[in-house]
């Protein structure tokens, strides 16, 4: 990863407005530099600090709660950047042909493009789904999706609500609605009791927030919440919509009403665009996924391409902060400017010590590979495309596939609207149990263009249309 020092005729791209995107911009204009900031959000902020709309009102401690401090110094930041950057909020990123990216403009419906000859994907992440039966139903939400409704919406995904999977976002949403006044019924929590024990120690190298942690667990525990441990959620209950959850805790079965369930298995990073900018992926056993190779710096494979945050391995906010700024100083040393290196070191160092408070918590919240020996035939895997994990099974067994994308073109696995972020991983998981290899033998889905749906009703920005779009635009109408 070698990246030669030259003086570049373009500003920099920063594909995210999370907390690495606002960091990374923040020191380029520092520098002197208007990068060029794109972001599919109205306001920056990304996820975790997710703006609420015009409008509401409601306080930034009743929002975020401990984060509240950091989520407005973001905003801060965030506003003070708008007059000192070319900022395209409502944008997607959709495709990059050569060294120019593909743009839908979500609100003025225009297709786009943006030259680029250095680019910092800050992508962020999304959550890491194993499906059960009934996850379909409505009133059935991820985490992630049921804390959007929440900061973003000011509503409920219900007025009585379970909370399960596992990670620490399970614990943090639950108290986000219990907080505002929501009634939560239960936290069920794959993970045992014990795993959280015997990591307590390692967590402790990181006791802000190991503190924080153990605070939101004893404010649930103290009022009354129900909060289950090493238990396995199996079914969602209801004919047209949600009544009920099922699960399984050591070798029983409990069920419990409710009107709203939010769930999810920690996070998974965003990669699509790495992927299609042709940039060299890893299997990496902390996160049980293929991300995207980079260097201490967050360069990529490819010259010109960085990566920072959650879409290049999950770390969290802090570390997002810090692994933008990180990834800004490459792209000024790229391009012969001078840098503080004792920064550099020092943000280095933090990433380091985040990364193994991230390995103390994957001993605490670990990932439950027992869903893919356990999860049932008639489970519906696929809901872009209907295909069940029975249907799924039969064709490893039949054909006796051994990589995701022969199981794709056989399957239709990851073909429909969500290109795999729903079903990719778990599919995955089936794919190693039913071929008896490793998770990361079974290799990893192949991004395609475009990275989201894209709507048809719409036209180029003719002044800046790209001649790789004609592409795109001919197969709409095929």
């Amino acid at each position: 990863m070698s990246h030669a020092a030259s003086l570049t005729t373009l500003p920099p791209v920063i594909v995210g407005a999370g907390p690495a995107g606002i960091r990374a911009t923040e020191t380029l204009v520092r520098a002197g530099l208007r990068p060029v900031l794109i972001d599919e959000a109205a306001k920056g902020g990304g996820q975790i600090y997710r703006q609420q709309p015009d409008g509401f009102q409601r306080p930034a401690k009743a929002l975020y709660g401990f984060e509240a401090s950091r989520a407005e110094a973001i905003h801060a930041s965030w506003r003070a950047l708008l007059d000192q950057v070319d900022y395209r909020p409502h944008t997607l990123v959709w495709n990059s042909e050569g060294d120019e990216l593909d743009l839908l403009q979500v609100r003025d419906q225009h297709y786009d493009g943006q030259p680029w000859q250095q680019l910092i994907l800050a992508t962020g992440a999304t959550d890491r789904i194993l499906p059960f039966s009934g996850w379909t139903l409505p009133g059935v939400y991820t985490l992630g999706a049921a804390q959007i409704a929440l900061k973003y919406q000011a509503t409920a995904i219900g007025s009585r609500v379970v909370f399960a999977g596992t990670g620490p976002l399970l614990y943090l949403i639950a108290y986000q609605y219990a907080k505002a006044g929501v009634e939560v019924a239960a936290v069920l929590d794959s993970a045992p009791f014990s795993a959280k024990w015997q990591a307590s120690a390692s967590m402790l190298r990181n006791p802000p927030v190991f503190a924080k942690g153990l605070w939101y667990l004893g404010w649930l525990k103290a009022r009354g919440i129900r909060i289950e441990y090493d238990a396995h959620l199996l079914a969602a209950s209801g004919e047209q919509r949600l009544d009920g959850v099922r699960w399984r805790q050591q070798g029983q079965e409990h069920q419990l009403d409710c009107e709203g369930l939010g769930f999810g298995y920690a996070l998974r990073s965003e990669t699509q665009l790495a992927d299609i900018l042709d940039c060299r992926f890893a299997f990496d056993e902390l996160n049980r996924a293929w991300l995207p190779v980079r260097d201490a710096m967050g360069r990529s494979s490819r010259d010109g391409v960085y990566l920072a945050g959650d879409g290049a391995g999950i770390m969290g906010a802090d570390a997002a902060e810090w692994a933008g700024e990180l990834a800004a100083l490459a792209v000024l040393q790229d391009r012969g400017m001078s840098v503080d290196r004792a920064r550099i070191h020092q943000l280095q160092q933090q990433l380091q010590r985040t990364r193994q408070f991230r390995e103390a918590l994957e001993g605490a919240f670990p990932f439950p590979e027992q869903w893919a020996h356990e999860v049932a035939d008639d489970v519906v895997l696929c809901r872009c495309e209907n295909v069940t994990v029975g249907e799924v099974r039969a064709l490893i067994g039949e054909l006796s596939l051994q990589d995701m994308n022969r199981l794709k073109a056989h399957s239709r696995v990851g073909m429909g609207r969500c290109q795999g972020r729903m079903c990719g991983l778990a599919a995955t998981e089936l794919l190693a149990i039913g071929s008896g290899q490793s998770v990361a033998d079974a290799g990893r889905l192949r991004a395609q263009a475009p990275v989201k749906p894209l709507p048809y009703a719409i036209t180029p920005t003719v002044q800046q249309w790209s001649p790789s779009l004609s592409v795109a635009e001919e197969a709409k109408h095929d």
